[in-house]
């Protein structure tokens, strides 16, 4: 790889990573090509982009990013692949799933929204990390319940009212 290539790979990692708020850092080393394209089917279907990158390529691109990575750097050792989603609990989810039929992938580390887990024990966090749809969601349904209660009470009310002014009337 020349070093046109190489600037050229640091300065697309550099957009991909300020262009999104979730970067998994996972470990596939060891899985075969069958394996390996039974992940990659997987991650298609969850919306999840999965690449390998080379880790000195990847180093380079977080440091030039505006974004502060902290020891994700610490973890770029061995062999990295880079998922990438809109979901910030997606990629978790593809990997507890893939790892029900085999040990791999192994999560180096994560970046989600600003936070930063690194490790393998963190998956299960992650996880149940909410994305930001899900916790809007989650909002409007707990604001509209007072709102709900509210507006069945006035409208019981206002059928008794009504029942006992035709009554009244009748009399």
């Amino acid at each position: 790889m020349t070093r046109e290539e190489k600037s050229q790979v640091i300065q697309d990692l550099t957009a991909t990573l300020a262009d999104t708020n979730t970067i998994y850092l996972a470990d596939i080393s060891g899985l075969d090509a069958f394996t390996t394209s039974n992940l990659r089917r997987a991650c298609f279907k969850a919306d999840v982009r999965l690449a390998v990158v080379k880790n000195t390529l990847l180093s380079k691109a977080m440091e030039a990013s505006d974004k502060e990575f902290g020891e994700l750097q610490d973890v770029l050792k061995g062999n990295t692949s880079l998922m990438i989603s809109e979901a910030s609990n997606a990629p978790a989810k593809v990997i507890k799933e893939f790892r029900k039929k085999s040990d791999k992938p192994l999560l180096k580390g994560a970046y989600v929204e600003e936070a930063i887990y690194v490790g393998d024990d963190q998956l299960d966090a992650l996880v149940n990390v909410k994305s930001k749809d899900e916790l809007i969601g989650d909002i409007i349904s707990l604001l509209q319940s007072p709102a709900k209660n509210v507006i069945s009470a006035l409208q019981s009310g206002g059928s008794k009212l009504s029942g006992i002014i035709q009554t009244l009337s009748d009399k």
